[in-house]
């Protein structure tokens, strides 16, 4: 079944199934006490200590200068040191260079370059980096090119509040200053990610203001225009008044606690709806009523729409005669809001309401008609909902399908122009302008109630500012024909957690169109030519392909600093049917960032397929990156620029609530690693912290992090490092390549090892695959503590320590303890990089070794997985474990063990392990720890009747299922007689002044075969 050191199996058959279990002197017939000698030597501890020291030399115990911890500033010295000795800078190059059959690529999703280095930098660097190191350790040449996103508002809002007067400054002026910002960021940021140990080339980065890439984002641009994807229209977009832009809706934050002042008002009916005259008759005065959010919005009203298909009430306020029209569903609650009680007089569907007209509430000139609209709900107000086209989608949507004005009354900055009228004009519609129209609306009777209402309102993630919907003229990505091929490429991408692509297949959904030009000067500008008389725009291939070449050489600072002839050719300018260059303009928009990210692909990938393995990021690029890149690329080229996608959570104070400067739990990546002013306080624990912390993580969701967390990770590095030291500890006196033991001749103990190894190999590989890196870490953690340390090494030790140094039973656990070395500490390089490399400059062997990351992955051989080692091995701690149960708290080593069982396929395993009835140094007692172990077939008939056998039963399960034999065994513990041994203190020695004869061979030198 397997090879073993073993000797001929006894015969256990008749007479010779005995053992002589006869009672002291001194004792009951089963009160075993242990002997003078044993007794004396308890008593005499001094002269024990003397003992000790007379044998201590001749006991092979643990040497390594490997630390078992790292104190105070050691930790992150001896990372920067094996940074450094290890080639960390180099290594990237390395591998790019070196011939491999597979390619893995895994496209950099860019952070904002907008400030220091955080925790959620630290999370994303560090998962692509484990999963970069996985893959170049298994053999793939690994593409990761790191870049950074470079344009946008945050960085020109940051930039300019450095600088007084800066609204003075010119776009060119503003574009300097906002690059310099961004360059000093990137520098702290790559700084720091080269401290985590990130792996990648970073002289060659990629940044969105590098002129190459800015080219290569403008050719996607005029891919996507002549397809017919990009668009200019006029209509409501997001707009921040703060910032003075348009914005799309993966920029906008929403407060849950916005409070807005929501109003009741009325607009009185100069036409009652035909279907209704008879009813509404012109004796008493009607109105419809009307509740908003956004009173500002009432002076571009210029409908009210009703549900088609709900059902509307006609009411009378008993108090003041008038007739109201409201949603049949609403009167109750409408009635308690207004304090005033309402008469149902009839009740009919809103089509019924069609034709109907009312008086504008505050221009009473202006007639707003009753209109059917798909977008009227009941959940809130009154079931008609106000209607203003320059400040709603669906209100758009009425408008250009009842062709009614869309004009708008609200400039950049949020203030009503002069077309509001002198009452308005030049006031902010989310201050003093929205207090002007409700006083207007107050003036002209038509406000019933005013009150504040709390609810989840858009905000612009930068400024932090309240945002409007305002109609302007703006570039759009025409999403609704993109979309379903984009979810069609969508479903054949591998998303973990697979739950993540429901959420963006229902974002696609939701998006119609995507509005990229912002009005900054920061940003790739859109490469567009407007005729000064008409605003008709130019952009054809002509004019795209000249803008490009200029790009290419001089970046996008040329369409500020060239003037229009240079930009646009007179050969441009006639293939469109014009006379003259000076005729055009150019204009003024620039890109969102999104598009400028959202292209990287085309940057960035190599190869004819430019398309990614993996992109790894956060859950908000569900709305972001990852939909941005997904809709260029699709729109370009009709295909996804990735395979995979995963996604994390956000990280969080350890107690799950957000980071905040005035809460006091901020983590900063660099005081985590090189510690704080006080380190008491905030002590230095090192890259390798932060990287476990990531691994540990439960990444999918949110992950937490604080001191308790970072105290945890760092006890569990140390936890490693004490294993990882008894190993090399261990092996200082053993060579693999001449000193090794063919696994067939091992200890089936020292094989099963092999076989567990082998297995912990495979599921860390798999655990990796699926970038399941907290599985790797439990795996990590269950094998070191329950198979290595507690198991294993307290097997060995006796072998290892008290062998003779080159006897072929310690040769055969050294043997192991170096391939179980080599799989571990590559199963967690990945994770702990600075931790592998410290490692391997401390084998004792091995002295000129390229490292773990230049020597591959774990080598587990296929061999090492053998039939019946694991049912012996588990039968043998089955039987132990009775075994110490029954003797719980007391030292195994002062008892011998009967084991009594039935022939079988249990009793030959366990004859694999020991071939003698009797044995103190038989594979099977090292399992069992006793001082001796006894197997026989039946239980001897001396065994008095009140013996304390524990019985038990073990399930035998071989050949797949093919071979299944549950057997029974009993299990005697019995005080020895022995004495303890001096040398290696198990109760083997015939005085405890005597080395045990296995000790005294050992020490003449004699060596044990």
């Amino acid at each position: 079944m397997f090879g073993v050191w073993r000797a001929p199996p006894l015969s256990r058959a008749g007479a010779r199934a005995r053992v002589r279990l006869q009672a002291r002197a001194g004792a009951s017939a089963w009160g075993w006490v242990r002997s003078a000698a044993s007794e004396a030597n308890s008593q005499q501890p001094s002269a024990e200590r003397q003992q000790d020291s007379q044998y201590r030399d001749t006991v092979l115990l643990p040497r390594s200068r490997f630390p078992a911890q790292l104190p105070g500033r050691l930790q992150p010295e001896t990372e920067l040191e094996t940074q450094q000795k290890c080639g960390f800078s180099e290594l990237y190059s390395w591998q790019r260079q070196r011939k491999a059959k597979q390619e893995f690529c895994l496209h950099d999703g860019p952070p904002y370059a907008n400030g220091d280095p955080h925790v959620g930098h630290a999370l994303n660097k560090i998962l692509k980096d484990i999963t970069n190191r996985f893959h170049m350790m298994r053999g793939y040449r690994v593409h990761y090119v790191p870049g950074w996103d470079c344009h946008g508002l945050p960085i020109e809002l940051k930039a300019l509040s450095e600088v007084k007067g800066a609204e003075n400054l010119s776009p060119i002026e503003i574009r300097q200053r906002a690059r310099k910002f961004a360059e000093r960021a990137i520098e702290k940021q790559k700084s720091a990610f080269i401290r985590w140990g990130i792996m990648a080339d970073w002289d060659n980065c990629y940044c969105t203001f590098d002129p190459k890439y800015e080219a290569n984002q403008l050719r996607v641009f005029y891919k996507m225009y002549e397809k017919g994807f990009i668009y200019q229209d006029y209509k409501p977009v997001f707009w921040s008044p703060s910032a003075k832009t348009a914005l799309a809706e993966a920029e906008l934050e929403y407060n849950e606690q916005h409070v807005s002042r929501s109003v009741y008002m009325k607009f009185p009916l100069i036409k009652s709806p035909p279907k209704l005259t008879s009813v509404i008759n012109g004796s008493s005065p009607a109105s419809v009523l009307v509740w908003t959010t956004q009173p500002w919005t009432v002076p571009a009203n210029q409908a009210v729409c009703y549900m088609p298909d709900a059902e509307y009430s006609v009411v009378k306020c008993t108090t003041t005669g008038e007739y109201f029209i409201l949603a049949a569903d609403k009167v109750e609650s409408t009635a308690a809001v207004l304090d005033k009680q309402f008469e149902v007089i009839s009740t009919c569907k809103g089509v019924d309401l069609a034709d109907g007209s009312c008086a504008h509430p505050t221009i009473p000139a202006r007639v707003s008609p009753l209109l059917p609209a798909n977008h009227v709900t009941m959940a809130k107000g009154t079931g008609l909902v106000h209607t203003a086209p320059a400040h709603g989608m669906e209100d758009y949507n009425v408008a250009s399908h009842h062709q009614l004005p869309t004009d708008c009354l609200v400039d950049e900055g949020g203030f009503f122009t002069e077309a509001a009228g002198p009452e308005l004009q030049k006031k902010n519609v989310l201050e003093e302008g929205n207090e002007a129209v409700i006083q207007m609306l107050k003036a002209a009777r038509n406000l019933l109630k005013e009150e504040k209402y709390v609810h989840s309102y858009p905000y612009d993630w930068r400024t932090k500012k309240p945002m409007i919907i305002r109609a302007s003229k703006q570039w759009f990505v025409n999403t609704a024909d993109v979309k379903a091929t984009a979810q069609d490429v969508l479903k054949k991408v591998k998303v973990i957690p697979t739950s993540a692509v429901n959420r963006m297949i229902e974002m696609l959904d939701r998006r119609t169109f995507w509005c990229i030009s912002r009005q900054r000067s920061w940003g790739v500008p859109i490469p567009v030519f407007y005729q000064k008389n008409t605003g008709e725009c130019l952009i054809n291939s002509e004019t795209i392909t000249d803008v490009i070449k200029i790009v290419e050489q001089q970046g996008t600072d040329a369409w500020w600093t060239l003037p229009i002839e240079q930009l646009l050719s007179k050969q441009a300018v006639a293939k469109a049917g014009g006379n003259d260059v000076l005729d055009y303009v150019k204009g003024q928009d620039v890109l969102d960032i999104w598009f400028d990210s959202g292209t990287s692909w085309a940057h960035v990938l190599e190869g004819s397929e430019q398309r990614a393995d993996t992109y790894l990021e956060g859950k908000d690029q569900l709305g972001g990156w990852f939909q941005s890149s997904l809709l260029t690329s699709v729109a370009a080229r009709k295909k996804a620029p990735y395979k995979t996608l995963v996604v994390h959570g956000f990280t969080l104070g350890e107690k799950g609530e957000k980071m905040s400067k005035s809460i006091g739990n901020v983590v900063d990546p660099d005081v985590v690693i090189n510690g704080g002013e006080d380190h008491t306080k905030d002590p230095p624990y090192g890259a390798d912290v932060l990287r476990w912390w990531v691994a540990e993580s439960n990444v999918f969701s949110e992950v937490l992090i604080g001191p308790v967390v970072l105290n945890a990770a760092r006890d569990d590095i140390n936890k490693l490092r004490n294993t990882l030291r008894f190993m090399l500890g261990n092996m200082a006196d053993f060579n693999p390549e001449t000193d090794s033991i063919p696994a067939s001749e091992m200890y089936i103990v020292d094989q099963y090892m092999l076989h567990l190894l082998q297995d912990y190999g495979n599921k860390v590989t798999a655990a990796y695959k699926e970038y399941d890196y907290s599985k790797v870490v439990r795996l990590l953690q269950a094998f070191c503590s329950r198979n290595l340390s507690n198991f294993y090494f307290t097997l060995i030790k006796d072998r290892l320590y008290c062998e003779e140094e080159k006897d072929p039973k310690r040769r055969s656990c050294q043997t192991v303890l170096a391939e179980a070395l080599d799989v571990v500490v590559r199963s967690f390089a990945p994770i702990l990089p600075h931790l592998a490399e410290e490692v391997f400059q401390h084998l004792p062997y091995k002295k000129d070794s390229e490292g773990v990351f230049r020597t591959g992955w774990i080598n587990a051989s296929s061999a090492w997985k053998k039939p019946g080692i694991e049912e012996a091995i588990e039968g043998a701690c089955a039987m132990r474990d009775s075994f110490l149960g029954s003797i719980s708290g007391k030292n195994a080593l002062e008892y011998e063990v009967v084991i009594v069982i039935e022939p079988g396929l249990l009793f030959e395993l366990m004859e694999a392990l020991q071939a003698e009835e009797t044995s103190s140094v038989s594979q099977l007692n090292e399992i069992m720890m006793a001082s001796q172990t006894t197997l026989l077939s039946e239980l001897p008939k001396e065994t008095p009747a009140d013996a304390d056998i524990i019985r038990g039963t073990f399930l035998i399960n071989l050949e797949g299922g093919d071979i299944r034999e549950e057997s029974s065994y009993k299990v005697i513990a019995l005080p020895t007689a022995k004495a303890k041994c001096p040398r290696c203190r198990r109760y083997t020695s015939s005085s405890s002044n005597t080395p045990c004869p296995r000790c005294l061979k050992v020490i003449a030198g004699k060596g044990s075969t």
